[in-house]
């Protein structure tokens, strides 16, 4: 039987200690991922999902390793929205974040957080199959890359 929502949060939360209310970590809150959504509170549904998933299927995967690297995936720590000066126009930039924010977000997550080997493939295979090289070598990064694609359909769909 699937647990609550506030459980779940509330679980999500504890794997997330030291994690979700780091000064840096704050700062995804304002920059908007999906329609009205910020980063921050995407990359937390996404843990959340992530951790639904592992539940309801018993997949059995490292449920902190899980949690961490999904909320991580995308602490990029810009507003992809926003034109990057190295790049000739908004269309290169929007065609080539797809790319390159997961490799941004695990050099910041390796930074503030020292996340480890399973955290980091999480991250940097998020995308994938975009980042065709960038595959999820374990089940954590399987059900991360899964969560991630169902929560953004859901965000920009839905526009919640």
């Amino acid at each position: 039987m699937m647990k609550n929502n506030d459980i779940i949060k509330d679980e999500v939360k504890k794997l997330l200690e030291g994690i979700h209310e780091h000064d840096h970590v704050l700062r995804m809150r304002t920059f908007i991922q999906h329609g009205k959504i910020t980063t921050y509170d995407h990359c937390f549904r996404v843990a959340a999902m992530s951790y639904k998933i592992n539940k309801m299927f018993r997949l059995k995967s490292d449920e902190r390793a899980l949690v961490r690297g999904a909320f991580l995936h995308d602490y990029f720590l810009y507003d992809w929205h926003k034109k990057k000066s190295k790049f000739r126009n908004m269309k290169e930039f929007f065609k080539l974040h797809g790319f390159m924010h997961p490799s941004y977000a695990a050099a910041n997550a390796k930074r503030d957080f020292a996340i480890g080997e399973k955290e980091e493939n999480i991250i940097r295979s998020h995308m994938w199959p975009l980042t065709v090289t960038k595959i999820p070598k374990c089940r954590e990064a399987v059900i991360v890359c899964i969560a991630d694609k169902l929560t953004s359909a859901t965000e920009t769909i839905m526009r919640f």
